[in-house]
């Protein structure tokens, strides 16, 4: 086999903001980023970038925080739920009221000064890091403070330096990303009152890293896809090839809809894992890992990384069934949810690279949406025990 080089690589998918519930399409997100991580790290040396400091200062963000202030005033976070803190989201975005961003600028100066997060995100993450505990998940640190390498006009002057910035700001404008000689629209990434956006923080994390990696994935939204192709497009001129993977959403009853519309009851992460919970346990004592393999199998496998197929929860139980039915065939330890990574004494970790690298398709990273597929189908060999811990455990 012809193996590529070990390369360093950057992997950035987009991060999803602490202000409302995981939904199956945030599930199918993660695990797909996980799975792609855990892959990867055994060809590669690979830097999972998941930093919720760079875009706590969005006004999808910020702006909850400064309503939550306003209309909540002394409230105990710590005794909601995910839910609960995902209906006063829904209430923020479908209110009229919109601050302005001096109104916003003591939130933001928090952030970015002394890394502060309002208690109802803070709630948010930590619900968060419980479950991704429970789906074995790496946590690329998502309540640590890991601020940008950039500040916004640090930012702004970089991209001016290339001409690949419009900043109208000495005449009351916005900032645009600049991009029109590439036949590529012109791109709001600031306010006139000076308000970044999504793009504009992830060019404030990205611009300084990209260069010292040999490659960089981006994993998002397929509803981003029109941002993703510009970010690449500035990033691709740093040097190093940026691969764009973009992943479906996952429709509920027919219907993709944003998660600050609301409609996602019975669907959280946390809704889903409770629902599992029983047909895990009965797993003939295979119940954190099949739970672990089988949420997999259903989000990356199944789904795949279109979005045709609405969720349905007995697809979910049928995926769980069939992840026990694997691990009693892998002959996996019972129940240890490892998650490690650690592999198996039985198998050589040059039997598990080559088992991956088959999977790479002439880029650095391993795709996930394979590598499930390959554990599935009649007739396929028991999979290796190794292969289960290191990356679907």
């Amino acid at each position: 086999m012809n193996v590529l080089p070990r390369k360093n690589v950057l992997l950035a998918p987009v991060t999803v903001t602490p202000t409302k519930p995981l939904t199956p399409s945030h599930l199918k997100g993660l695990l797909w980023t996980d799975v792609m991580f855990r892959a990867t790290a055994p060809l590669a040396a690979v830097t999972y970038r998941y930093s919720h400091t760079t875009y706590h200062v969005t006004e999808q963000t910020v702006g909850f925080w400064e309503y939550l202030d306003r209309t909540h005033g002394e409230t105990d976070y710590t005794q909601l739920s995910e839910e609960e803190i995902g209906d006063l989201y829904v209430r923020y975005r479908s209110s009229e009221q919109r601050q302005g961003a001096e109104v916003l600028r003591p939130y933001r100066d928090a952030v970015e000064h002394s890394g502060w997060v309002h208690p109802a995100s803070e709630r948010m993450l930590r619900l968060w890091a419980g479950h991704y505990e429970r789906l074995g998940m790496h946590d690329p640190g998502l309540r640590e403070h890991q601020p940008p390498g950039l500040g916004l006009e640090e930012m702004i002057e970089r991209l001016g330096a290339v001409g690949l910035v419009l900043d109208q700001r000495h005449c009351g404008g916005p900032v645009y990303l600049d991009l029109t000689r590439y036949g590529m629209p012109l791109r709001r990434i600031v306010t006139a009152d000076g308000r970044p956006n999504y793009l504009a923080c992830a060019l404030r994390e990205l611009l300084p890293l990209v260069p010292w990696y040999d490659e960089v994935v981006l994993l998002y939204d397929r509803e981003l896809d029109a941002d993703y192709r510009l970010l690449h497009r500035v990033l691709t001129s740093l040097g190093p090839p940026v691969r764009r993977v973009p992943i479906g959403r996952v429709p509920i009853d027919g219907k993709i809809t944003s998660a600050r519309h609301g409609g996602w009851r019975d669907h959280t992460a946390g809704a889903l894992l409770r629902a599992s919970a029983g047909t895990a346990d009965a797993a003939d004592g295979h119940g954190d890992d099949a739970l672990r393999l089988g949420m997999r199998l259903y989000f990356i496998a199944t789904l795949g990384p279109g979005e045709q197929q609405s969720f349905r929860h007995d697809l979910l139980r049928h995926c769980l069934a069939v992840a026990a039915r694997l691990l009693r065939r892998s002959g996996s330890g019972s129940g240890s949810g490892s998650g490690s990574g650690s592999g198996s004494a039985t198998t050589a970790a040059g039997d598990l690279s080559e088992a991956l690298e088959r999977h790479r398709r002439g880029h650095a990273y391993v795709d996930p949406y394979r590598l499930a597929c390959s554990l599935l189908g009649k007739g396929r060999p028991a999979p290796d025990p190794a292969l289960l811990s290191a990356v679907f455990l």
